[in-house]
């Protein structure tokens, strides 16, 4: 049995122009260790692990023109079946799936709205070893302006059932969403999940009209920290930047932040017991 179910967030990577100083920024920051990379034949790719176990990886950009971005990816059974759906659904590839030597098959997606992220067929590496906790990964999200056409294809592509917080209307699954409203934030829970946020592994923001339209549809990566405040703190003495500064919500306190390289991620510190 795969250790993600499918469209569960599986696994994480930062694609940076300098690998060495993002070691340096996210060892200090969040206490990572990383491997010697997996050289040429795999990019470079350095793994990151947090007591031991993995929690992420870097990547140096092979291109200039590429973006600098922390990149999410969704697992799936069949890598190929799931590529074919997104394409159905209104999305597009930018990489087809393609094996990774025996650790497994990706593919790099977009959304109807151009929102990049990724698909992981899991082999002998199937994920994160550690989530959800200090130091790891702990959520995503996507930012559109379209609602409705960002819920009928993800729920649609990867059979998500899905909430809006603000209204409480659920959508049961394939995207058919029962109110004509989804204005808020909505959050997604695997096939077969009732939905809330108890179950939810990903979520679907709005950007509103305040947000540049230049600003595309992309995803936010969340790491797990111990004190926000503190973490936002050490992320600028390393040389990185402040977007969000920290705010409360019901389900902790949150801040987003770019790197010292200008990768944007986001930090959660949970609520006290």
């Amino acid at each position: 049995m795969p250790a993600y179910a499918e469209g569960v967030p599986c696994w994480t990577d930062a694609l940076l122009p300098d690998v060495e100083a993002g070691k340096r920024f996210y060892g200090e920051l969040f206490g990572w260790t990383f491997d010697e990379g997996a050289g040429p034949a795999y990019g470079h790719y350095v793994q990151a692990y947090k007591e031991g176990r993995a929690v992420a990886a870097l990547a140096p950009k092979q291109d200039g023109r590429m973006p600098t971005v922390w990149n999410v990816y969704f697992a799936t059974p069949d890598a190929r079946a799931t590529a074919r759906r997104i394409k159905e659904a209104g999305g597009g590839l930018v990489m087809e799936p393609m094996p990774v030597g025996p650790f497994g098959t990706m593919a790099l997606a977009t959304d109807p709205e151009g929102a990049v992220f990724g698909l992981w067929q899991g082999g002998t590496h199937e994920g994160f070893e550690k989530a959800a906790e200090p130091g790891s990964f702990c959520w995503t999200e996507v930012k559109v302006r379209d609602a409705a056409r960002a819920d009928a294809f993800y729920e649609g592509v990867f059979g998500f059932t899905g909430v809006d917080l603000d209204t409480g209307s659920d959508s049961g699954s394939g995207g058919d969403s029962d109110s004509d409203d989804d204005t808020g934030y909505r959050i997604w829970s695997p096939a077969g999940s009732e939905p809330g946020p108890d179950t939810g592994v990903a979520g679907r923001g709005l950007m509103g009209e305040e947000v540049p339209a230049v600003l595309p549809a992309h995803f936010l990566v969340y790491f797990t920290v111990d004190d926000c405040d503190e973490a936002v703190r050490t992320a600028r003495a390393l040389g990185g930047r402040v977007q969000s500064p920290p705010v409360d919500f019901p389900y902790g306190r949150i801040a987003t932040l770019t790197d010292n390289q200008g990768a944007l991620f986001a930090v959660l510190q949970e609520p006290a017991d």
